[in-house]
């Protein structure tokens, strides 16, 4: 009995040991998993760890506002609007954060202003009227205000700005009845938002600024690089015999699919652009640089990716391509597709250095060549010894020679878009001979380079900047 009772107790001890060494084991590996994903974050774009750094910087300036009593003495309790204002307004770019401190000291200053105005005029009506004219005043705003947030144009850039309006017009004009220093609440109140928002924007561009029209001039210079080295390795991929096997496909298929980030980066460059109008001239970027242009680029960048996505599509079903119709058009689809590879990243090397070649100058001049390797594609289409071929099994062969004409189509686009952006930013004019592979930067510009999951005989730069969403109408750059 005495044996069985320590081997129970003995087992009991053992349980609870192995319990307790498993919690400790979980609670190691969850550490570690915190420290991995918290380095990943700061190793994919180190910027972010910067932004925190400043954040934390401007709410310690301004809670001076609270410690040190000659401030306080002044401010009160409507101190706290300062710290409110940093942390609803320092956004990551400099352009968002401009916009929304913008926005929320112009709205609080006219809809305070507002607001004392339609207290006095209700004070007027009496103690009967008063309430009811206040009233009137605030539904008639709000309804006004918020009717307005649904125009486009105001909506993009100034629905911040309209809710601070609807909120400040109501809390002075509304709590003036119960307060009578209603001038000196306003006063305090515009005084310390100013306060805050203009500590988040000092900050925002002195301490290592991020600049929202630089990640968009990057971004789209970047889609186009994409959308070349898809074209430039499609030709030896669709044409791939089981005889060659000089690297993996797997791995090269998963290289030739970063176009697929093109397709929903509308949101991010819109974003992007809407934040740089607000931003002030820096480096080669001027004040009124031509954002707009770099949206149609953009789209036009899209269109020509959603026809490489159709390319794609015969890649990933394994076309087999009968051998007659491969002798015959093989050589001149893969110099359709290297030409037009070619002049993308020509063009994004133009855009990303703002630089112009004389290739550039003259569209016609840059598509050259491939303008005469589709003609000579066409010419084969039409020929007539296509009547011994099986021209059902070629039906796939016939399409993907169709699609990448759309393609040279739309790079076509591509290049007037570009020509006209470089005449609108005033591009450097650059000697042809040099190379332009190798750019000086630009002033003020810092970029990350990252490595890609795979080693792609095409590498291309990637730039953070297309990991960033949308929540809540603020800008987010969330973990990859």
């Amino acid at each position: 009995m005495e044996a069985e009772k320590d081997h129970s107790n003995t087992g009991i001890v053992g349980r609870i040991w192995l319990r307790l060494k498993s919690a400790i084991g979980n609670s190691i590996t969850g550490v570690s998993t915190v420290v991995r994903d918290v380095i990943k974050v700061g190793k994919d774009d180190p910027r972010r760890a910067v932004h925190s750094f400043k954040v934390g910087l401007a709410l310690t300036l301004v809670s001076l506002i609270y410690y040190y009593q000659p401030l306080y003495t002044n401010f009160g309790a409507t101190a706290m609007w300062a710290v409110m204002t940093v942390v609803v307004v320092f956004e990551f770019s400099v352009g968002a954060t401009l916009s929304k401190g913008l926005n929320r000291g112009l709205a609080t200053l006219l809809a305070g202003a507002l607001g004392v105005g339609a207290h006095h005029l209700a004070c007027l009506s009496g103690k009967i009227g008063e309430p009811i004219l206040l009233s009137f005043f605030v539904f008639l705003q709000a309804v006004a205000t918020t009717f307005m947030r649904f125009f486009p144009e105001i909506k993009a850039r100034y629905d911040y700005g309209m809710l601070i309006f609807i909120l400040t017009f109501s809390l002075v004009s509304v709590s003036g009845y119960r307060y009578d220093e209603i001038l000196t609440m306003a006063h305090r109140r515009f005084s310390t938002i100013f306060i805050g928002g203009a500590t988040c924007v000092i900050i925002s561009i002195v301490v290592c600024p991020v600049w929202a029209g630089e990640d968009l001039h990057n971004l789209i210079a970047l889609n186009m690089e994409k959308l070349g080295s898809f074209l430039e390795g499609f030709g030896d991929e669709f044409f791939r015999t089981s005889a060659d096997t000089d690297w993996d496909t797997a791995e090269k298929r998963k290289c030739l699919r970063g176009y697929k980030s093109v397709l929903g980066s509308k949101s991010a460059e819109e974003t992007l652009a809407n934040f740089a109008r607000w931003e002030p001239s820096h480096g080669e970027f001027r004040f009124r640089h031509p954002w707009k242009q770099y949206l149609e680029l953009g789209a036009l960048t899209r269109e020509c990716a959603y026809r490489i996505e159709a390319l794609d599509g015969y890649l990933n079903v394994n076309v087999q391509v009968p051998a007659v119709a491969r002798e015959k058009i093989e050589g001149a689809c893969r110099e359709v597709s290297s030409e037009a590879a070619k002049a993308l990243k020509e063009m994004a090397v133009s855009v990303r250095t703002m630089t112009r070649q004389a290739a550039l100058a003259d569209t016609d001049h840059l598509l050259v060549d491939c303008h005469g390797a589709v003609k000579d594609l066409k010419a084969l289409l039409k020929a007539s010894q296509w009547k011994e071929t099986d021209l059902l099994a070629a039906v796939p062969l016939f399409t993907v020679t169709s699609l990448l004409i759309d393609v040279v189509e739309c790079t076509e686009k591509i290049a007037e878009s570009v020509q006209e952006l470089s005449s609108l930013a005033n591009f450097r004019e650059v000697d042809p001979t040099s190379s332009p592979e190798k750019p000086a930067p630009l002033a003020g510009r810092k970029t990350k380079a990252s490595k890609p999951d795979v080693e792609c005989p095409h590498p291309h730069v990637v730039v953070p900047v297309h990991d960033m969403t949308l929540e809540n109408g603020r800008a987010s750059y969330p973990a990859e």
